[in-house]
């Protein structure tokens, strides 16, 4: 008995041996270097694993910086143009710094420039909603209001207006990593400039319906009627699709095209309000 006994523990000790001999064996054959830059790389990222950069998180971004020849194709918009210093740093390379992003909501159909036409019952999701029909007001490509941006922005920086029933962005939180971007169905929300000054000139729609059709289910559409287009001085204005769309490359924030948009579906955002002079009547 006690022979028997000996002869198992031998049998398991050697089985053991062998079987950590084999495994060392293979993982020494099968092994992937590794840069050890990768490590570096990734210790100056913010560690939000969002998704922004186009890679699966931070380790693979920092994996994809050390693996291009040229940074500029890279860039984290968590960390901004400081993150790409430091990483250009570590790698021993140059990078231009690049003008910050910020998610802007392109629907200006508020519950008052967009009236509802039925209520919907059913589970909160923008995704889901759009699934099942256009929505419950007369437009079929504006906001669903049920803040599936909300859910998935990692910084707070998206919030519902309950008396506009649209999502409002918080410039200063807001990393442009467009998360909300792809999680809306109706391609609502658009990474843009963040222009000098903060300042910004945008279409508030993305209604491709003819004028009169566009009109009738918001009051604050875009009808198509290329006025914006034909006063922009730097051709920065194209209409297709019944839809003024304002390139900010070549935006220079004259503000002619706010004036001459009939619906108000333009919006210049944080540009200084000028005061009118009002002469004292003597």
């Amino acid at each position: 008995m006690t022979q028997t006994i000996i002869w198992t523990i031998a049998i398991l000790v050697i089985l053991g041996v062998v079987l950590a001999v084999v495994l060392y064996v293979v993982a020494e054959k099968f092994k992937v270097e590794e840069d050890p830059r990768i490590d570096d790389v990734e210790k100056e990222l913010p560690g939000a694993n969002c998704g922004g950069c186009g890679q699966a998180g931070c380790r693979a971004f920092a994996q994809f910086c050390v693996e291009s020849e040229d940074l500029d194709k890279c860039f984290c918009p968590v960390g901004g143009n400081d993150v790409m210093q430091k990483v250009a740093a570590v790698l021993g390379r140059e990078v231009a710094a690049k003008e910050p992003m910020v998610a802007v909501v392109r629907c200006n159909g508020t519950c008052e420039n967009r009236p509802k036409i039925n209520e919907y019952g059913g589970y909160q999701s923008c995704r889901v909603k759009a699934s099942l029909y256009s929505g419950d007001t007369g437009c079929s490509f504006g906001c669903l209001g049920c803040g599936d941006c909300v859910e998935v922005c990692q910084f707070g920086a998206i919030s519902m207006d309950p008396q506009t029933g649209l999502p409002i962005v918080d410039e200063e939180k807001c990393t442009a990593c467009g998360a909300c971007v792809k999680a809306c169905p109706k391609g609502v929300i658009e990474l843009r400039n963040k222009g000098r000054r903060n300042m910004r000139v945008y279409v508030s729609c993305v209604n491709k319906d003819k004028g009169a059709a566009a009109r009738k289910a918001c009051t604050a559409a875009c009808i198509g009627c290329s006025k914006c287009a034909k006063v922009c001085p730097f051709d920065a204005i194209t209409v297709e699709n019944n839809l003024a769309y304002i390139d900010f490359t070549k935006c220079r924030l004259c503000k002619k095209c706010v004036a001459e948009c009939p619906t108000g579906a333009i919006h210049a955002v944080n540009f200084p309000v000028v005061e009118k002079s009002v002469k004292k009547e003597e």
